[in-house]
């Protein structure tokens, strides 16, 4: 089978390393893909954003299963215009997404369907809701309704900071259409952890829990970032809070898309703090996260192509996947000043070294091939990944990877995995 993967991120470089190792792929696409993809498969020189040009690509290369990636491509209704087209295609159709795409939409269906989550306000009128902030209880959160590339979340300690956020997203527009409409919430307090879980409409196949340190740096301090590094397991979610997250959120989320007809087929991917009071979602994402699938796919053992098939065609009960129990790291490598302005284009050494090391896979994401070099070409460049016994020595493994690559203003954060 040919395989079509849509994005050119770290996650990306994930899939397409797992995917290759199924007997039944034949060939893997990229589109537009990295340095590390291309050295998998075929790059394809076709944005996510070009969903013409990609159906078309996928008709005439026979291609038996598309895999998308980036959030901005299922909520632009790339996989209903595969499916218009008679093509296979693996991820949540745009209706479907929005509970990824708008922040509100997520927050009315948790509501609806008994889902816990912060309590929240939601705001279209930026005096309205600089009033609100100035009467608040402080921290509070504001949120961009829409997709803003995992940056469109200010934590605001003070009534100055909350006022700064809102003009910023709603006059200023610093993440356009996706600021115009903002979520304030109540900060929670806790620890926070994700999971996975492939969800066919009817079903759900969790996968393990991991964590992401989002923030730019040491001790979850600084802007947000798309992560900065993973770890799987978190070490958060034991035995009765996984039940809980199973019966609180999981089969809530499955009851809720189908009393609502919303067909989602795809992964869910919620963002949760666990409080005092219990786990409690945070956001919805609606594709494999991003470092996390990195860690993730470290540890699956089994055949993920089985896994996507399976989600497409309904059959997820027939699933029973097999996990490594070892603990996987992720250290995220990016450029000088990432999540804002950096610079592209800057040689990157050590790269062979590393990836020779044993159980450690460096996985591309802002990367690009000039030649016989690799530069970087993004603000999150590499995640070194690797799977020890445990965390511990997993941590000590990806850090002593990461120590022997290098590049002109690289910066990483140094506690990824630790205390």
């Amino acid at each position: 089978m040919k395989i079509l993967i849509i994005g050119s991120g770290g996650r990306e470089h994930a899939l397409a390393w797992k995917l290759a190792q199924s007997p039944r792929v034949e060939k893997i696409f990229c589109a537009p893909g990295n340095a590390g993809t291309a050295q998998i498969g075929e790059n394809v020189p076709l944005g996510p954003e070009d969903i013409a040009g990609l159906v078309d690509f996928a008709r005439g290369q026979g291609i038996g299963l598309t895999v998308v990636g980036p959030d901005d491509a299922l909520a632009a209704g790339i996989v209903d215009a595969f499916e218009r087209a008679g093509q296979r295609i693996f991820g949540p159709t745009a209706a479907a997404a929005r509970l990824e795409s708008s922040k509100i939409f997520a927050k009315d269906f948790m509501r609806r369907h008994g889902i816990p989550t912060a309590e929240s306000r939601e705001f279209t009128d930026s005096g309205e809701a600089q009033a609100w902030c100035r009467a608040a209880k402080y921290p509070l959160v504001i949120k961009a309704d829409g997709l803003a590339l995992g940056k469109g979340v200010v934590i605001a300690e003070t009534p100055a900071a909350a006022a700064e956020a809102v003009h910023r997203a709603m006059e200023l527009g610093v993440f356009g259409e996706a600021g115009r409409r903002i979520v304030i919430e109540e900060f929670l307090q806790g620890v926070e952890c994700s999971i996975h879980a492939l969800v066919d409409g009817t079903g759900y196949c969790l996968f393990p829990d991991a964590k992401d340190h989002k923030r730019a740096f040491e001790g979850d301090t600084g802007p947000n970032t798309g992560g900065m590094g993973t770890i799987s397991p978190s070490g958060t979610l034991d035995g009765p809070l996984l039940e809980w997250v199973k019966t609180g959120v999981l089969d809530r989320f499955v009851a809720g898309i189908q009393a609502d007809g919303l067909p989602f087929r795809g992964m869910l991917f919620p963002g949760l703090m666990i409080t005092a009071d219990g786990p409690k979602v945070l956001e919805f994402n609606c594709r494999f996260g991003d470092p996390e699938t990195q860690v993730l796919l470290r540890r699956l053992q089994s055949d993920l192509l089985d896994l996507l098939e399976a989600c497409v065609d309904g059959t997820l009960d027939r699933q029973q996947p097999v996990w490594d129990e070892r603990a996987a790291v992720c250290v995220v490598l990016a450029s000088g000043g990432y999540p804002g302005s950096y610079e592209k284009g800057k040689p990157i050494t050590g790269l062979a070294e590393a990836g020779a090391l044993e159980n450690v896979v460096v996985f591309h994401a802002g990367t690009k091939a000039a030649g016989d070099r690799i530069l970087t070409n993004g603000g999150r460049v590499l995640g070194v990944t690797a799977l020890a016994a445990d965390t511990a020595r997993a941590r000590e493994l990806a850090y002593g990877a990461a120590d022997g690559i290098g590049f002109d203003q690289m910066q990483r954060r140094e506690d990824i995995g630790g205390a």
